[in-house]
């Protein structure tokens, strides 16, 4: 299965994400690329649309590897094929380093503010694919701490055993396609281009939006005295 683009995949996910529409549905999605097709799949369910922000820790001797990743809590993830051997100094700076560029996000996605309770909500968690899973592992740990009924992870596209480790951390995985010969992600995106920060503060108003106008709608459908 090849995607035309991110909001195409977006919209595929939704669709097969429809069980959980009108079911306190939240959906949190990864910047940036991850950020377009939750649009789309909060726009499916009739849901919130926010962001969870976790970074890949880069290995010392190959930025492009990552050997985990680190969540906005203070979450950390190693996977334990590539970090044996790195020195714990190392990865102290980098798991600082890389939250300080989780802050910078924070701030220009959310402007400081703080996450709302989702106890009790079915979470979706969303990227535009996975590769070796570690920035969704640490997203799902850092979701499950906030405690919501029922965690759910969804990608357009990750490898057989990218899934297999969701499933321990999620209770629920949906992707749409596992192919039996995955080297990157992109691979699967006719136009996989570099998602920027204006998109996604602008896709973040405008689900924003959204849930203002259907939150009204609803308040003025309600019973009256």
């Amino acid at each position: 299965m090849i995607f035309r683009n991110r909001e195409e995949a977006g919209r595929r996910l939704g669709a097969a994400l429809l069980a959980h529409r009108g079911k306190d549905a939240y959906v949190l999605a990864i910047p940036r690329g991850g950020v377009v097709v939750g649009a789309a799949v909060a726009v499916a369910l009739g849901a919130p649309l926010d962001v969870v922000v976790p970074r890949k820790l880069r290995s010392p001797y190959n930025p492009e590897l990552a050997i985990g990743a680190v969540a906005h809590d203070g979450t950390v993830y190693l996977d334990p094929t590539f970090s044996e051997d790195v020195e714990e100094t190392y990865l102290r700076e980098e798991v600082g380093y890389q939250r300080r560029e989780i802050a910078r996000r924070l701030a220009a996605y959310r402007g400081g503010e703080t996450y709302p309770v989702l106890r009790g909500w079915t979470v979706v968690v969303v990227d535009d694919g996975i590769a070796t899973g570690s920035t969704m592992i640490a997203a799902l740990r850092a979701v499950r701490k906030m405690q919501p009924r029922t965690l759910v992870a969804a990608i357009p596209v990750a490898p057989a055993d990218g899934v297999r480790r969701l499933e321990q951390e999620a209770d629920a995985v949906t992707c749409l396609t596992v192919p039996p010969i995955f080297y990157a992600v992109g691979q699967f995106y006719e136009d996989f281009a570099q998602t920027t920060d204006e998109e996604v503060t602008h896709l973040l108003r405008e689900a924003a939006a959204r849930s203002a106008a259907a939150s009204a709608e609803n308040h003025s459908a309600g019973p009256h005295p």
